[in-house]
């Protein structure tokens, strides 16, 4: 559990100040008593998916979308469906969910001293140094404003205290505190296992023995066939083509044109 101190108020020299003329040992003792306050709890729920694990390194995807690498000491523990695990058990694609209930438990403190010893020294009317004289260090201690000590039945300032006087106080300190208890616990749910593929049973073998073939010697192939010599390219075209129906074809064409222009001139004439 963490303290928590939120103020601190207190009387070092409260009330009437005794003074003992017969004090024969130093005394300092003290007693503390708590006054418990209303209790008050809250509960804060993250939820989370694995998305890797490596050793001691966990990166997880957070329900709002935000990416976490974690680093979980061996001594964490989960619960994943209702079984404890570390974070060496833990697989890609789990569902977590963590539980954190904080508990707040205010208090008062209120501590008695009673303090006897002689006066060392005195800063009227603020401080006062006690010695003791079983040889302990000297103490300090704030007078109280308004601060009446009672020497031999009168009652004394602080202006009117003599080194060597002896002195029995009770010093009051209270203070305020707000313990806080943090109570974690994870849980999880593993992803759903896959259905496998039924397995077909094994069908059983049939083999026919046949009796093994002969072994066929390889042929020797024929010497190859030498290629025929190649023929020369002949020295010139052969003439196949003949200019008579060329100049058959020009003399018709002649014989036209003198027709027409033999018909042109009688038109002429008439």
């Amino acid at each position: 559990m963490k303290l928590i101190p939120t103020t601190c108020s207190g009387l070092l020299v409260a009330g009437v100040v005794w003074i003992a003329p017969n004090m024969l040992l130093a005394q300092d003792r003290s007693t503390t008593t708590v006054t418990q306050g209303q209790t008050s709890s809250t509960a804060q729920v993250e939820r989370a998916e694995v998305v890797y694990v490596s050793g001691n390194e966990l990166v997880v995807k957070m329900d709002t979308g935000e990416i976490r690498s974690i680093t979980v000491p061996d001594t964490a523990r989960a619960y994943v469906d209702g079984k404890e695990v570390t974070v060496h058990d833990l697989k890609p694609g789990m569902k977590l969910q963590r539980t954190i209930t904080t508990t707040q438990t205010p208090r008062v403190v209120t501590t008695v001293r009673t303090v006897s010893g002689k006066v060392f020294a005195i800063n009227a009317p603020y401080t006062l140094v006690l010695s003791f004289p079983d040889g302990s260090p000297n103490k300090q201690y704030k007078i109280p404003k308004d601060q009446v000590f009672m020497v031999d039945g009168r009652k004394t300032t602080a202006f009117e205290l003599q080194r060597g006087t002896p002195i029995t106080a009770t010093v009051v300190t209270t203070a305020e505190e707000v313990g806080t208890a943090e109570r974690r616990v994870t849980t999880g749910t593993a992803p759903p296992v896959a259905a496998r593929p039924a397995t077909p049973p094994a069908q059983p073998v049939l083999l026919i023995e046949a009796p093994a073939p002969a072994p066929v010697a390889a042929a020797t192939p024929p010497p190859p066939r030498p290629a025929p010599p190649a023929e020369p390219p002949p020295a010139q075209l052969p003439k196949t083509a003949s200019p008579l129906p060329l100049v058959g074809l020009l003399g018709l064409t002649l014989c036209g044109v003198s027709l027409g222009l033999r018909a042109i001139r009688e038109r002429r004439a008439r």
